[in-house]
């Protein structure tokens, strides 16, 4: 993205926060302190950006804003304690909702919660791409280098992936090129890394945000992002869509939910400070520097991506074969 059309952008963005007025009906919320849940372990990525987003709320709402780690299950432990808490504004859940929400639909068997229902859509807050990797000693330099080595080893060779959406990206790749690449799961993401380098896997698909850092050292090269758009923390490296495969499409989002039946006054408060925390320079830095990038938004919106989301993942199962635990 350009400069003037990033700054145009924020602008709008801006606009929106500052302009948007706050419901009547929300002026006495909140009266004491709020409680995000992080379905993460303490320490992680996801716990940084839940606690810069409540440490930024804190601000805004004149209140203590307190992280609860509720990890476990794919997050789906934390998204259910979210779901059962009272729906008074005192509970919210920021979360990787393409993946606590979407994916976890199809992933597992029956959720303890539902998706839709259970759940009020406040924000989404950011987007995030995946990236296919090779080793930074390859002589492969792009996408379609590395499909045609791949035809021309037995098998199409092996990646490797550490996540249901880094699974899905990569059979999606392999429908579209004719491939039929074997796939090597990986509990740690610096075990992928070592195998990758070692020449153990032909490339790997993992979140941006772990995979830029590993490019930055020379490690790793990145071949594209899969993302429709290019990532402003990552403007050098290719869409899949413009590599030769118009159309693809695959990110993980995050959002602010809060249980069904929170007031809609309530809601519109939260969102209209979710905004303002958007729209800073602040917080554009802090993500553009974890390789994520602002995804503003209304609940209405955030709705409407969650429900189009959970309809995307039900195909993205059947291509990747994704057999329900």
């Amino acid at each position: 993205m350009s400069r003037g059309a990033r700054t145009l952008a924020a602008g709008l963005l801006a606009a929106w926060a500052c302009a948007s007025p706050l419901p009547l009906g929300a002026q006495e919320y909140p009266a004491r302190e709020i409680h995000t849940i992080c379905s993460f372990v303490a320490g992680s990525g996801a716990d940084i950006l839940v606690r810069y987003y409540s440490d930024k709320l804190s601000k805004l709402a004149g209140k203590p804003v307190i992280v609860e780690n509720k990890a476990g299950a794919q997050g789906t432990i934390g998204a259910e304690y979210a779901a059962r808490a009272r729906p008074d504004g005192y509970t919210l859940l920021i979360t990787p909702a393409s993946s606590t929400h979407a994916a976890a639909s199809y992933t597992f068997k029956k959720l303890p919660y539902h998706p839709i229902k259970d759940f009020v859509s406040v924000a989404p807050i950011t987007r995030l791409s995946f990236v296919i990797a090779v080793s930074g000693a390859s002589p492969i330099k792009s996408l379609p280098e590395l499909v045609a080595h791949l035809k021309n080893k037995p098998g199409h060779g092996t990646y490797g992936q550490g996540t249901v959406t880094g699974q899905v990206v990569a059979e999606l790749l392999k429908e579209r090129a004719g491939l039929k690449t074997v796939d090597v799961p990986y509990k740690a993401s610096v075990q992928g890394i070592t195998d990758l380098i070692g020449g153990q896997i032909d490339f790997l698909v993992w979140d941006a945000t772990f995979l830029s850092g590993q490019a930055r050292s020379g490690r790793i090269r990145l071949l594209g992002v899969t993302s429709g758009k290019r990532s402003a923390a990552l403007p050098d490296v290719p869409t899949i869509a413009e590599s030769g495969f118009p159309g693809y499409d695959i990110t993980s989002w995050w959002g602010v939910l809060a249980p069904a039946g929170t007031p809609r006054p309530i809601v519109d408060k939260l969102a209209y400070w979710i905004g303002q925390i958007n729209s800073s320079d602040e917080t554009r830095q802090f993500l553009f520097n974890v390789a994520t990038d602002v995804l503003p938004g209304t609940p209405e919106s955030m709705a409407k991506l969650l429900t189009e989301d959970i309809d995307r993942w039900g195909r993205y199962a059947k291509l990747a074969k994704i057999a329900p635990q």
